[in-house]
């Protein structure tokens, strides 16, 4: 999916600020290699002060900014950009991992550690692909059907297209999330916010660690065990695991229970 959702978007702008030419050779072969979301290098910089013209003479989606730089460091460049609102989205890109608090401390977007891995470097342009808001569509076009849509995941060095109407549910575990279908599962990168944002009408939170397909709900279910009467489980089609239901959930997975046998009585 990692996350990513296909679609016929304009690759990404993004400006390289390194002092090291070496550096800055490798980000570009990353960034123009990642699969999703697209992306190009529009242009690069040497120092804080080269970066900052860019920035005043044209727009970028994001930038990939380097911390120790002679003259104005990125930390310093990332706090002028927020201060005078004009600041794209920054993903810090360091040998040193003892910034990142200090970085978050100036909204960064993402905080990558050389040498960046291609997967780990998608995944932070995702995160800026998921903060844009979506193409305005024409009244002559329509979305695209539940059934056409796919969530990308790396599957033995490649990248595989699930079809979103073939996924039961998603959990997230520690780093990575876990895509179930009725045949097997997948490991992927990404947040269940991020598909929730993008595909509610399709998923639904049944729990802050796992979102569920409505249509293949099938059943909620309170435990029986006495000592544990405020567990509720949710069981889907197609599927003989249970999935847990927090109390918070709880109407919401009623309501859409309800909304499902209307449509099967229909």
């Amino acid at each position: 999916m990692a996350e990513g959702i296909e679609a016929a978007s304009a690759p990404l702008q993004v400006l390289l600020v390194d002092d090291e030419d070496l550096a800055r050779a490798r980000l570009r072969r990353l960034v123009e290699a990642c699969p999703d979301p697209a992306a190009q290098v529009a242009a690069e910089a040497a120092d804080g002060a080269t970066a900052a013209a860019l920035l005043a003479q044209r727009r970028f989606d994001c930038v990939l900014l380097d911390i120790h730089m002679p003259g104005t460091d990125g930390l310093a460049l990332a706090r002028q950009w927020r201060e005078a609102g004009s600041a794209p989205a920054v993903i810090f890109v360091t040998a040193y991992s003892e910034h990142a608090l200090d970085a978050f401390d100036v909204e960064a977007l993402d905080y990558l550690t050389k040498p960046v891995r291609a997967e780990r470097l998608s995944m932070a342009l995702r995160k800026v692909r998921s903060r844009q808001p979506a193409p305005p569509q024409s009244s002559e076009r329509r979305a695209p059907a539940p059934a056409a849509q796919a969530l990308l995941v790396h599957e033995r060095g490649r990248v595989e297209r699930v079809p979103i109407h073939e996924v039961l549910y998603v959990k997230a575990e520690l780093k990575y999330l876990t895509l179930r279908t009725a045949q097997r599962s997948y490991i992927a990168e990404g947040s269940l916010s991020e598909l929730e944002q993008h595909h509610g009408d399709y998923f639904l939170r049944v729990h802050r660690n796992a979102l569920v397909a409505r249509h293949a709900l099938r059943a909620l279910e309170r435990a029986p065990d006495a000592e544990w009467d405020e567990l509720w489980w949710v069981r889907l089609d197609g599927l003989e695991e249970r999935l847990q239901v927090s109390r918070r959930q709880l109407g919401g997975v009623r309501e859409a229970l309800e909304a499902v046998a209307k449509v099967q009585k229909q």
